[in-house]
């Protein structure tokens, strides 16, 4: 077994404009994250604790920022991506732990869809995914409401031949 942490943090998009997707759901509440992709903070932590499981390095070492291919890319597709990668060297997904840190929008709503989108992708039971919400407190730029963070655990099981 090997896990890996994961954290990612966007400023919402000002103007606020655009739609907020978060764990590969549109959120309707929230504006749109400033990002290269589409600026999904939860998967792209996910992805970040899946490659330091599998000790792959990072999201920026994979999808760099400038990379034209990547512009606007549903994160959803880089996960699915990320996922492959680790089931080349023999590892599937034990279980993700998620927590999205955010003033706004309510997120309560949609997160059993996020956990639903989240497992599709990585071929999981839904069971197997949890996504928490909480606040900053008002503290900080998350608690201004500026900006939404996400961090994620990964547990990688590995293949036994």
């Amino acid at each position: 077994m090997r896990v890996g942490i994961g954290y990612d943090l966007h400023r919402f998009r000002h103007p606020e404009k655009g739609v907020l997707r978060l764990g590969g759901v549109e959120v309707p509440d929230g504006a749109a994250l400033e990002g290269h992709s589409d600026g999904d903070a939860l998967i792209h932590a996910i992805i970040d604790a899946i490659l330091g499981a599998a000790g792959e390095g990072d999201i920026g070492q994979h999808f760099p920022p400038g990379d034209p291919t990547t512009r606007n890319i549903d994160s959803r597709e880089l996960l699915k991506r990320v996922q492959r990668l680790v089931a080349a060297r023999g590892f599937t997904v034990g279980n993700v732990d998620a927590t999205v840190i955010a003033e706004r929008p309510r997120l309560g709503p949609h997160i059993e869809a996020m956990r639903e989108s989240i497992a599709v992708v990585l071929g999981v039971a839904p069971g197997r995914v949890n996504v928490k919400a909480t606040t900053n407190e008002g503290v900080d730029e998350l608690g201004s409401g500026r900006a939404l963070a996400a961090m994620a655990v990964v547990l990688l099981e590995e293949d036994v031949p």
